[in-house]
């Protein structure tokens, strides 16, 4: 039995998530599987870092598969690209050691969102890669505000309602609102996310930035651990998960 990795990048407009479901629904993850079962003449499960929702992108999500029938990775790579949607990209493949897992191995993930913040029409080309923000927000007063969720803590109010996950304490070690290109984009990386938990934490964050919230509501939400306390969740096509990284790997 053969372990290999793969990164990936996916435009998930056109995916309903990651995580396979009921056939005839497509996921990333079943058009892995679909293609790697043809590749390998056997059923094949793919595991991903991030299970990320309908809507949501990715330019560095990583996978790991296993398969009886061992091949160069470029023979993968290639063949990948070819029998997979065009949305889908293998960006690369190589062979792991058998304890390597894509989603309990990995020490740190990073998402960013995308905003347009602006008086303006929502834009065409982009319409299903950023959010629209109507009116601009205060990059300062964000920024302020977005310092009290560095570091560990309970992020229960950041936490979608039908959120599974037994713990829910995270560890928040970067967390940079900047402006680019007329854009205004959020680096949040932690050691692991809830559901949900990057876009509720841009909601509530956006609400600082219009000046409805002042920024040290934040701090006080994320110590209520009550997910009424925090702002809405914004849509999941602003979100990209752009790099997960093993023990060993330089952020």
């Amino acid at each position: 039995m053969a372990r290999y990795r793969l990164t990936l990048e996916y435009d998930g407009g056109g995916f309903r998530g990651w995580q396979r479901q009921r056939e005839g629904i497509v996921t990333v993850q079943s058009v892995l599987e679909e293609a790697l079962a043809r590749l390998c003449g056997h059923q094949v499960t793919v595991l991903g870092a991030g299970r990320t929702d309908t809507g949501v992108h990715a330019t560095g999500q990583v996978a790991h598969f296993d398969t009886d029938h061992p091949r160069e990775p470029w023979v993968f790579l290639r063949a990948l690209n070819v029998m997979t949607p065009e949305t889908v990209t293998v960006l690369a493949v190589e062979a792991v050691e058998a304890d390597f897992h894509a989603r309990f191995s990995a020490v740190y993930r990073e998402y960013r969102y995308r905003v347009l913040a602006a008086r303006s029409a929502a834009p065409a080309l982009d319409r299903r890669r950023l959010w629209h923000h109507p009116r601009p927000l205060d990059v300062e007063r964000m920024r302020e505000a977005a310092v009290d969720l560095l570091g560990t803590h309970n992020f229960s109010a950041f936490r979608a309602a039908f959120c599974q996950a037994k713990d829910p304490v995270r560890t928040l070690s970067r967390m940079e609102i900047e402006r680019v290109q007329g854009e205004i984009h959020f680096w949040i990386g932690a050691n692991g996310f809830l559901q949900h938990m990057v876009r509720n934490i841009v909601g509530t964050l956006s609400l600082v930035g219009r000046g409805e919230w002042s920024p040290s509501v934040v701090g006080e939400i994320l110590l209520s651990q009550d997910r009424r306390q925090a702002g809405p969740t914004v849509p999941p096509w602003g979100l990209y998960l752009e790099r997960v990284l093993y023990k060993g790997e330089a952020r």
